[in-house]
């Protein structure tokens, strides 16, 4: 994902991170981890074999897609939520309105 992001152009960055349903601070986040995670002086981080390192790529790209859409899925609960409780006063609303229409008028008799 940070490397998807870092090589959209610069107009194009943000509809990577809407597209997946994330944040710039996932990215800065990530990016972070990931220059942390390869100290000086190691070909690959850790010292583990390729096909180790390779795994443990999967796992993470696995995890970050995991991540992005479980943010996703998170910001689309909450949006459903949210118009739920809006449809919900909505509904009340008119109900008071058709119960004070529903009286019937008192006559001036």
């Amino acid at each position: 994902m940070v490397a998807e992001y870092e090589a959209a152009p610069h107009g194009e960055k943000s509809a990577v991170l809407r597209r997946e349903g994330l944040f710039h601070s996932h990215v800065q986040e990530w990016t972070r981890g990931r220059s942390t995670a390869a100290p000086a002086g190691t070909a690959n981080g850790s010292g583990a074999s390729p096909t180790t390192t390779a795994r443990l790529s999967r796992a993470e790209r696995e995890t970050e897609r995991l991540r992005a859409e479980n943010a996703r899925l998170n910001a689309k609960l909450a949006q459903t939520q949210a118009a739920l409780s809006i449809m919900g006063k909505a509904h009340e609303l008119l109900a008071s309105l058709a119960e004070s229409t529903d009286t019937p008028p008192s006559s001036s008799r």
